[in-house]
């Protein structure tokens, strides 16, 4: 819920404490954004564009598809490695806060949030407002703002125990701001071979051999990389799967549904893929 984060949040024009009255979140000098009727609120500068914000049809395709449990698994290690750095059982009167950049339909941070126990809030940020329809209903204590997170985030300094970044931009001056001196980034990319199967089938696009050069480039004045962890397993798709797969990513700008599902086509069901990811954990310098 949103009155769960209030605190939390500064407003992004003047950068007040907010208050939440009734549907409206109001900072101290007036600055006023309506709360949607879904639970979500936008505090992005009047005439922002979404760019490439996930789309109607896009954050459906996640939802069914991650719903499916198919990255079960990775959702598993992530919950495991915050559990670890936040710790299980936060001291009487701590608020674990656990802000997730990128969050889409919040299914990853609901995982989170659910091995952290009642104690723990969430901080989902996206900027497309379809998914955060989602993800402000993913779980309670979830509080989810549209927002683009490549600006100075309308966050407090120093508030955040735990920052998840999940396929998604890096913004690493403003992790490294809004962090606790204790708290930790855990980001999670795709790791070479990571559905390789479907790549030439399906037009996928490939992952960047110099993934690892530009996370230290950006991660590197204002983290210390602490850990590392890699993880695969095997999937076993029908070809609607597939196609969710392919049209809930990136991927998805640059072919039709129509055009994947005649890729698909030829292929026997079900098709075996593998899920590869890199998980990297940072403290702040």
């Amino acid at each position: 819920m949103l009155e769960d984060v209030v605190e939390l949040l500064a407003c992004p024009v003047c950068g007040a404490s907010f208050g939440l009255s009734g549907s409206v979140l109001r900072c101290g000098h007036g600055h006023g954004f309506d709360v949607a009727r879904q639970g979500y609120v936008n505090l992005m500068p009047g005439g922002a564009r979404p760019g490439t914000a996930d789309t109607a049809e896009m954050v459906a395709d996640r939802a069914a598809f991650l719903g499916a449990g198919h990255y079960q698994p990775l959702a598993s290690a992530v919950s495991d490695l915050a559990a670890t750095a936040v710790g299980s059982a936060p001291a009487p009167g701590e608020m674990p806060v656990v802000l997730d950049a990128g969050a889409g339909t919040g299914y990853y941070l609901a995982a989170v949030l659910a091995r952290l126990g009642s104690g723990a809030v969430g901080l989902a940020l996206d900027v497309s407002a379809r998914a955060l329809r989602r993800a402000a209903r993913a779980a309670p204590g979830i509080g989810a703002v549209a927002w683009d997170t490549w600006r100075p985030l309308p966050v407090r300094s120093g508030t955040v125990a735990l920052v998840l970044n999940i396929f998604a931009p890096r913004n690493g001056p403003e992790f490294h701001r809004i962090l606790r001196s204790d708290g930790t980034l855990l980001v999670v990319t795709p790791a070479p071979g990571h559905l390789a199967e479907l790549a030439t089938t399906a037009g996928l696009i490939s992952v960047d051999e110099h993934k690892d050069e530009r996370l230290a480039a950006t991660l590197g004045p204002h983290f210390t990389l602490t850990g590392r962890q890699d993880l695969s397993f095997p999937l076993r798709l029908t070809h609607p799967d597939a196609a969710r797969l392919v049209a809930m990513g990136p991927s998805a700008w640059h072919t039709t549904p129509a055009d994947t599902r005649a890729r698909l086509a030829p292929r026997p069901e079900p098709i075996p893929v593998t899920a590869a990811f890199t998980l990297t954990t940072y403290r702040p310098r």
